[in-house]
């Protein structure tokens, strides 16, 4: 028996994706766990075969790799399944995603495959992220507490798509501090199509401004050219209180670290501000290194403003 994807799929199911580790890692159904039919290097041997050979050759070599893992493929679903039906997919809902439905349902478990497997669900994906979302985009320069002013709007209840948050970076060349691994940007758009999946097209979907790469994730175009056409908030935050939100933000990484992404814009901050900055960090002065640092930032952000023609007036009274 096949399922079709829907959003809550996740809440009601346990969802396993049996391809290879290498596949799962591009990207995958978010709340899915891998229990993998073959190795990355299995999957590439078969796939060779079947190439190079034909299906039959193909079908028995990849039964040679499976038959010594049936019991533990049993034993783990069992395990993760923990009584609840189980969603079982592959790329396109085929042999394999079909194989171990079959395994785990003689097993005694309630077991379904997923209409057009991995395949369907990034078609899902991708008109979600296409749909006309209504963003507005929250505007301020480095250290204004756009973040912050994002989490607060959630808290009240507002629909807030954290896309730095979704990225495990922060946007700059400070961003990859104090997060993990970044997913792939394939992996990114499936984490934005979960949350947006759960909003309400007709209400505002406040969002933070970004460059089109965040670090390693590069955003969708449906979503990045969104964000260009959507109305803009603009932050007004006195330079001070820039600074002692970065000062607070940063001030716990090690020097070493905070130098490593200095390096990251040193030809753009240019080697006499480079080396200022460096000598503030080992003087363990980091407001002056952030103040150093605003200076490439801030020209930055003048040059995206006139880009978006964005035509505001700083306001240096504001807070």
């Amino acid at each position: 028996m096949t399922v079709h994807y829907h959003a809550e799929l996740a809440t009601t199911h346990v969802i396993i994706d049996v391809r290879s580790p290498a596949e799962f890692t591009a990207g995958h159904i978010p709340g899915a766990v891998n229990m993998p039919l073959f190795s990355n290097e299995e999957r590439a041997d078969v796939g060779t075969l079947y190439v190079q050979v034909g299906r039959e050759a193909a079908i028995e070599r990849g039964l040679q790799y499976v038959g010594p893992k049936l019991a533990t493929l049993v034993h783990d679903a069992r395990e993760y399944a923990a009584g609840k039906p189980i969603v079982v997919y592959c790329w396109r809902g085929g042999m394999r995603s079909q194989s171990v439905a079959w395994l785990l349902h003689t097993a005694g478990m309630d077991v379904h495959t997923l209409h057009r497997g991995y395949k369907g669900f990034r078609s899902v994906v991708l008109a979600t992220l296409a749909l006309p979302w209504n963003f507005c985009v929250v505007v301020g320069p480095t250290g204004s507490g756009k973040t912050t002013l994002l989490h607060a709007k959630a808290e009240r209840g507002e629909q807030v798509l954290d896309l730095e948050a979704i990225a495990r970076h922060k946007g700059s060349a400070f961003g990859a501090l104090g997060e993990g691994p970044q997913p792939s940007t394939e992996q990114a758009m499936n984490l934005i199509y979960e949350v947006l999946a759960g909003f309400d097209l007709q209400r505002t979907v406040w969002v933070e401004d970004e460059s089109r790469m965040i670090g390693t994730v590069c955003l969708p175009d449906s979503i990045y050219d969104a964000m260009q056409r959507a109305h803009y908030e603009v932050l007004f935050v006195s330079r001070e209180r820039r600074i002692d939100n970065l000062v607070r933000d940063y001030g716990a990484f090690t020097t070493d670290e905070l130098i490593a992404s200095f390096d990251r814009i040193r030809k753009k901050l240019g080697g006499e501000r480079y080396a200022a900055a460096v000598a503030a960090l080992r003087a363990n002065d980091i407001r002056a290194a952030v103040e150093l640092a605003l200076e490439y930032y801030d020209r930055t952000y003048d040059h995206c403003l006139r880009q978006r023609a964005i035509l505001t007036e700083r306001d240096p009274k504001t807070p």
